[in-house]
């Protein structure tokens, strides 16, 4: 019998696997009844390469511009040591700026993800000691947290301790903050993205004894102000996201689960035929929305598999409308033209009553 890790291996090809980061953690806990999404994050599929090899190559993401100009406004922060960003940090907390902090860089590529974990691990521990009273400041350490009964790693920008007697996670982004206001949608997924982190920074001092509360919920968010390369430190608050993030990862089936449910032959091999690792996607359940666009991949691949269903209009009509599978089927009972079954009741007379308002309405003429 193939064991998981075999099976998932297989499932991606013959290609190294994609860690998963906070963004995918986040996407997946917002659709966790996406089978599809949950079976590819867990082989570690790359899944903007499988979306072009199926014809649906995905249509967001930073251009190379923005990806080195958000390097260089981080750079920027943590150069000597991290100094602008200790500034930043206190100030934003409202504490002293500290005469001195420890500068602590675990984000060498050159080590072993697992040394790394390590490293980053004791690093945090040995921070956490009573005794241990200095500020500091840790440059991408990698955290560990359990996805679907698996251990993935994580990275965040920065991990501050020791100041306002918290820990705080500090995330660098390069969108601007314009006239005291930053993009909305931008900063919410940020604040989830950092819950995540703070999930996992929580998890590695509670397995060792520490308070949870150690670790602040509110996490300093540090962007350009006004389009240029002068920082702006903000505090957001992630108790709500925390919370969200922490149900349903609980409620997420293992991936050895997922797996018994999905076809023993199925592949998303990228260097597999277009037409087979086509159809095999086909074969596995999705939960498509329109928020998948903003945040999957293959979004554009299962909409177009979704043409003409109720699903596709969002989880608010799905709900409305349960039992009622196709628009076909929603415009046939608004019209009376067929009455459905029991289970569909109340969709059909929700629908004929709103067919007759629109009826009404247009009647009526411009006001």
């Amino acid at each position: 019998m193939r064991s998981t890790e075999q099976r998932l291996a297989e499932i991606r090809g013959g290609v190294p696997p994609r860690r998963h980061n906070a963004r995918t953690i986040a996407a997946l806990t917002g659709n966790p009844g996406c089978t599809r999404r949950a079976v590819l994050d867990g082989a570690g599929v790359d899944k903007t390469v499988l979306a072009q090899r199926v014809g649906f190559p995905a249509r967001f993401g930073q251009s190379r511009f923005a990806i080195t100009r958000g390097n260089a406004f981080e750079a920027q922060l943590k150069a000597d040591g991290g100094t602008v960003l200790l500034r930043l940090v206190a100030e934003r907390l409202g504490v002293p700026v500290p005469d001195r902090a420890t500068w602590t860089d675990l984000g060498d590529d050159a080590d072993r993800r697992t040394d790394r974990h390590e490293r980053s691990a004791d690093s945090l521990l040995a921070a956490a000691r009573p005794q241990t009273d200095t500020a500091a400041l840790f440059d991408h350490p990698l955290l560990g947290l359990v996805v679907a009964g698996q251990r993935v790693h994580l990275e965040p920008d920065l991990v501050a301790a020791r100041l306002a007697g918290r820990w705080h996670v500090v995330e660098i982004k390069s969108f601007p903050v314009v006239d005291g206001q930053a993009d909305p949608g931008k900063v919410a997924a940020a604040a989830i993205q950092s819950a995540v982190y703070v999930l996992a920074l929580r998890d590695l001092l509670t397995a060792a004894g520490h308070d949870a509360e150690l670790v602040s919920t509110d996490v300093v968010l540090v962007c350009p102000r006004d389009f240029g390369n002068q920082p702006v430190a903000s505090l957001v608050d992630v108790r709500k996201q925390l919370l969200v993030l922490r149900r349903q990862l609980d409620r997420m089936d293992r991936i050895d689960t997922v797996l018994a449910g999905v076809p023993v032959d199925f592949t998303a091999d990228p260097e597999a035929d277009p037409t087979v690792v086509t159809a095999a996607l086909r074969r596995v359940d999705a939960r498509y929305a329109p928020e998948c666009l903003a945040s999957c991949e293959l979004a554009y691949f299962c909409r177009d598999e979704t043409r003409g269903q109720t699903g596709a209009l969002g989880r608010p009509v799905r709900e409305a409308l349960g039992g009622v599978a196709t628009v076909g089927e929603v415009l046939a009972l608004a019209a009376g033209e067929q009455t459905g079954g029991p289970e569909q009741a109340e969709a059909a007379a929700l629908l004929r009553s709103a067919a007759r308002l629109r009826a009404d309405a247009l009647a009526a003429g411009p006001a």
